[in-house]
């Protein structure tokens, strides 16, 4: 997208992926980093690392002994009212797991990037979405970015997004190890200037080092009163849907670049449609593109949250379509589809139209997704649309059966 004449100090930049990630966090200055390092991430904090190295950032840079510790490092300096991020994929990710549901229910608004890679094992280095949808259930908002433009952009609304008093919620963005992460894009970067206006001072309604007002973080919490912090934790996830909306409106008028719960591609008149996330959207619209030169009518939803979940509007953005597909960089292991797929079809079960549900598990391990395999989802679902009867529901797309 453009960015509008009046919007001063926009920089065009050749980046990786990471080092977009990197770059916006830079221009946010957190007060505490805690980092460790994990392929494909480990550029991000690589880095930033340099920046504090070289004086670009004040920031304190903590080198820990693993990505459990880089998460409890950056939960207490939350705690103690400052800015505090780290960065993690995969594994990392999952040795992280305790104590992303204690940054969660603290409610401590940390913001972290996730590159997203296959969880072990057997051991593999390349993208899939096992390890963010692990944790889709910790409590933490999940943004999901289609290429480094959007990683750049999601990371610094982030900010916004989880210091609001009404959400207090950590975010994860995420974005695909190696395909974003190391790929070399364009991105119009913002000045230092505007990121700071925009993210604005983090004044903290309370601080674990303010002795005039002692709190308590993490305590023991038994039955009297543990449900209701859950409670109020959901309520938070709720709220946050409001917030994400006012941050992206807010992003729009200082970039030109505006990013909804998700993105409607060629939806209007769509009779079949395919739901993704990540940079899978960018290969699915050209699909899309080569299919409606043939007449047919193909769409796209690109989901950009996966929590909250954005119910509502995928209810609305599929009331005309007559079969749709959801293509999972994941598995659940339920036996009923991956974790993109049954969220669905839970959305659609109120709305008056419940167009046929199929899944397409795709990419695990970093298995290539073409525009043959996507034409080929599509080419199901023209099958779906004339007679749905007797079609499998669940299919691993591009896997050697």
């Amino acid at each position: 997208m453009s960015v509008p004449a009046d919007v001063p100090e926009v920089k065009r930049m050749a980046v990786t992926g990471n080092e977009a990630v990197a770059l916006a966090m830079k221009q946010i200055e957190p007060d505490v980093v805690a980092a460790y390092p994990i392929t494909p991430q480990t550029d991000i904090v690589q880095y930033f690392s340099s920046f504090v190295a070289d004086g670009l950032v004040q920031t304190e840079f903590i080198r820990v002994e693993s990505e459990h510790s880089a998460m409890s490092a950056v939960v207490g300096a939350a705690a103690s009212g400052v800015r505090a991020m780290t960065a993690t994929s995969a594994n990392g990710l999952a040795l992280m797991w305790e104590v992303l549901y204690i940054a969660a229910s603290t409610r401590l608004p940390i913001v972290m990037p996730v590159v997203n890679r296959a969880l072990s094992g057997p051991i593999n280095i390349h993208c899939d979405h096992s390890d963010s949808m692990g944790a889709r259930d910790s409590g933490w908002i999940q943004l999901y970015s289609e290429n480094a433009q959007e990683a750049y952009d999601n990371i610094i609304q982030a900010v916004r997004i989880a210091e609001h008093p009404d959400v207090l919620l950590p975010v994860m963005v995420c974005l695909d190890g190696f395909i974003i992460s190391h790929a070399l894009e364009n991105i119009e970067a913002l000045s230092d200037a505007t990121v700071r206006r925009f993210i604005g001072e983090w004044v903290p309604a309370a601080s674990l080092l303010d002795v005039d007002r002692p709190i308590t973080v993490g305590p023991l919490d038994l039955y009297d009163y543990y449900f209701e912090h859950k409670r109020q934790q959901a309520e938070a996830m709720m709220r946050a849907g409001k917030v994400i909306e006012e941050v992206a409106e807010e992003f729009a008028a200082i970039s030109g670049r505006h990013y909804g719960f998700l993105e409607e591609y060629r939806m209007d008149d769509a009779a079949i449609a395919v739901i993704v996330l990540g940079s899978t959207a960018g290969t699915a619209k050209v699909a899309v593109d080569s299919l409606r030169k043939s007449g047919i009518k193909a769409g796209l939803i690109k989901l950009r949250t996966f929590r909250p979940f954005p119910a509502g509007e995928l209810r609305r953005a599929l009331a005309g379509v007559k079969a749709v597909a959801i293509m999972d960089r994941a598995d659940s292991f339920s036996a009923m589809g991956g974790p993109v797929f049954a969220e669905v079809r839970s959305a659609l079960y109120e709305a008056d139209h419940r167009p046929p549900c199929f899944n397409f598990i795709y990419g695990l391990g970093g298995r290539d997704v073409g525009l043959e395999d996507i034409i080929e989802v599509y080419t199901y679902l023209q099958q779906a649309e004339e007679d749905p009867e007797g079609l499998v529901t669940v299919h691993y797309l591009g896997v050697r059966e």
